[in-house]
């Protein structure tokens, strides 16, 4: 624990001016005399620490002194930065601001020399996801079960226990993802789906899975897309067209429609997909699904007549 609270107070001070004894102590939640021993170890390390008397009074190092940045270039390190910064927002994680004390002492005097103006990163959810993902990402990091009250896609309502492995962003969306004790299996949830996250204090161990376990489980099971469909779009939605599919399911058709070649894991699911362009899709392929859309289709119009 010492060479960890040694490491990061070495990165603070190459990462400001100056800082006192007394907001070391409490940042690290340790003494003054710890500290005052902490700047004689690092001083014998050969990083040269400068102490200041007074009201203003403190350590820094010695402006000539900079950790070498060889192994990452200058815009690698912002780019490393940035996305963390990202996280933290996202997360709320208060242990992240040492490694981006760290990382910013590596840039922080050359920030001049590169242009930041491009680069911005939010990774923090709808408002009524952001308790839920902080909830989840300590609980991750404390091994803890955790119960949710989940609705599924079809609007099915269940209580989950769940071990926590992972939280990921997809498509604007984040997720979790973990071992389902109710269903016994690897699953995912969509964070914008849970009612309620309660952390247990049951303590996990790692089952040595990865989320590639689920893509691969997803495979045996056969639930990769596997309704394949052309599509025709109007021209009027083709910002939406390139939002959601791929660069590569898609080419120019006639009078500036765009076709598409895609895949759907469910029937219902590129139905219920495909209602929400209304007139600007027109579905080609295949014939069987084709006619359940018309069908689906004529059902709402009964509704309404």
């Amino acid at each position: 624990m010492r060479l960890d609270r040694l490491f990061s107070i070495t990165m603070m001070l190459l990462n400001r001016k100056r800082i006192s004894a007394t907001d070391l102590a409490a940042r690290f939640e340790v003494s003054l005399r710890t500290i005052y021993r902490d700047m004689e170890t690092i001083n014998r390390a050969g990083i040269p620490v400068v102490s200041f008397s007074g009201s203003d009074g403190g350590y820094e190092i010695m402006q000539s002194y900079r950790l070498d940045r060889q192994y990452l270039s200058l815009e690698d390190l912002y780019s490393i930065y940035s996305a963390l910064r990202g996280m933290q927002s996202a997360t709320g994680d208060t242990g992240m601001a040492e490694l981006l004390d760290r990382i910013g002492a590596l840039i922080s005097d050359k920030l001049h020399d590169l242009d930041t103006s491009g680069m911005l990163l939010d990774f923090a959810p709808a408002s009524g996801s952001r308790e839920h993902l902080r909830t989840l990402h300590l609980a991750i990091k404390e091994l803890r079960l955790v119960e949710l009250d989940y609705m599924d896609i079809h609007g099915a309502e269940t209580q989950r226990m769940v071990e926590p492995m992972g939280l990921y962003l997809k498509s604007n969306a984040w997720y979790l993802w973990g071992y389902c004790r109710v269903r016994s299996a690897l699953r995912v949830f969509r964070l914008s789906r849970m009612n309620r996250v309660r952390v247990l204090s049951e303590t996990l161990s790692h089952r040595g899975l990865s989320i590639e376990d689920i893509d691969a489980a997803r495979a045996r099971n056969g639930t990769a897309p596997c309704i394949r469909v052309l599509l025709r779009f109007q021209a009027a939605v083709k910002t939406r067209v390139r939002d959601e599919f791929l660069p590569d399911q898609l080419k120019s058709g006639p009078e500036g429609t765009i076709l598409a070649d895609a895949g759907y894991y469910t029937k219902e699911g590129a139905i219920r997909h495909l209602m929400s362009y209304g007139t600007n899709v027109t579905l080609l392929a295949p014939s069987e699904l084709v006619n359940d859309f018309r069908n689906h289709i004529a059902e709402i119009a009964k509704m309404y007549s």
